[in-house]
């Protein structure tokens, strides 16, 4: 697993770790608020989302909602005896094992709680 800092542009990185380790599909964290509403930064990562999936295409890429996997991350890091003030430079990586595991756990339980993003050339009907 890897993650990819949102800035500077991810594609370069991303597309060189989708070649390097031919991946089943891409996990971008969706961040909506506390009662699950879209707001502006949700808006702008499932563009982005979309852009990724173009640039990957035929690998999937899939949105998942990333609510309170900061607060489990840092939480994890507290158990450990980390302070998460000296941590803030795992947290994002900590996050995205929550992210995942909370996608890998909703799949085997049959309750997908993620949803495909879809390129430029992958229209819906």
């Amino acid at each position: 697993m890897a993650t990819v800092a949102a800035r500077p542009d991810p594609l370069p990185e991303i597309r060189r770790l989708v070649s390097e380790f031919e991946p089943v599909a891409v996990v971008v964290g969706l961040p909506v608020d506390l009662a699950g509403r879209n707001g502006p930064a949700a808006q702008s990562v499932r563009v982005r989302a979309g852009q990724i999936a173009t640039a990957i295409s035929p690998v999937p890429v899939f949105l998942a909602d990333e609510r309170l996997t900061t607060a489990t991350a840092a939480g994890r890091l507290r158990a450990t005896g980390r302070s998460v003030r000296t941590s803030r430079s795992v947290i994002d990586q900590a996050a995205a094992v929550a992210i995942l595991e909370g996608v890998l756990d909703a799949e085997r339980g049959g309750r997908a709680t993620f949803e495909r993003a879809t390129g430029a050339h992958e229209e819906e009907t």
